[in-house]
């Protein structure tokens, strides 16, 4: 049996990983949050899970972000 290989088993390229780290640096200088905090680190690797599935855009990547960690915009 063959195995299919999906985006997200894919290593991220440092473009990709350039792409990430500033959808997170935006995404906690609006949240008031600190990268190495617990939060923070969280929101890094939920930003990374979505973007192995394939977000690649920074806004939907917030967007998602906070629907992941339970806010509403508004």
């Amino acid at each position: 049996m063959t195995r299919r290989f999906h985006r997200h088993d894919e290593p991220l390229t440092s473009e990709d990983l350039s792409k990430c780290q500033a959808a997170l640096e935006r995404y906690c200088h609006q949240n008031h949050l600190d990268f190495a905090s617990e939060e923070g680190q969280r929101a890094a690797a939920i930003i990374i899970e979505l973007y192995q599935q394939g977000i690649g855009d920074e806004q939907q990547l917030s967007l998602l972000l906070d629907n992941a960690r339970g806010y509403r915009a508004g």
